[in-house]
């Protein structure tokens, strides 16, 4: 029992981090027209955020979709959880103080940062499927061992 609930706390965070880089990555994107320094820090913020909202949509996910495997998920689905997330983000920018003065205009910021949710969890499902079918490639090297046919050893790859 305490094994799965560490297992999910490395995941949470692993997705924080996935999505952390990826909107620190937008910040230049988002926030152009800065000075250097000031594009750095607020990029490094927007990364704080993003790292947030993976953790967010993590946890959400594992409750919402607890009974389904990554296979099983279809990616509008996933997307929308994400765009909620980042939605979310844009609700908890609201609340800090740092950004607070700067954000009067709804959709200059909640709409970048819906479709940066939206994006990141449709990022990561493809990076979840592409580490799955990596795994089931690896798995099937043994398939012409077993002495199997061509055609059986398509459908087993499937």
């Amino acid at each position: 029992r305490m094994r799965d609930w560490l297992r999910r706390i490395r995941g949470a965070m692993g997705m924080g981090l996935i999505w952390a880089a990826a909107w620190f990555g937008f910040g230049p994107i988002l926030l152009a027209g800065m000075t250097l320094v000031d594009l750095l820090f607020e990029s490094a913020v927007l990364g704080a955020y993003g790292f947030f909202g993976g953790v967010t949509f993590s946890l959400v996910l594992g409750v919402a979709e607890r009974r389904r495997r990554f296979d099983e998920m279809s990616l509008p689905r996933f997307a929308a959880w994400g765009a909620l997330g980042g939605l979310g983000v844009y609700v908890l920018m609201l609340l800090s103080a740092q950004w607070a003065a700067t954000l009067g205009d709804f959709w200059s910021l909640s709409v970048p940062l819906v479709l940066l949710g939206a994006g990141s969890s449709a990022g990561s499902l493809a990076l979840a499927r592409r580490a799955a079918d990596r795994e089931l490639l690896k798995a099937g090297e043994g398939v012409a061992e077993a002495g199997l046919t061509e055609e059986e050893r398509r459908e087993l790859l499937q």
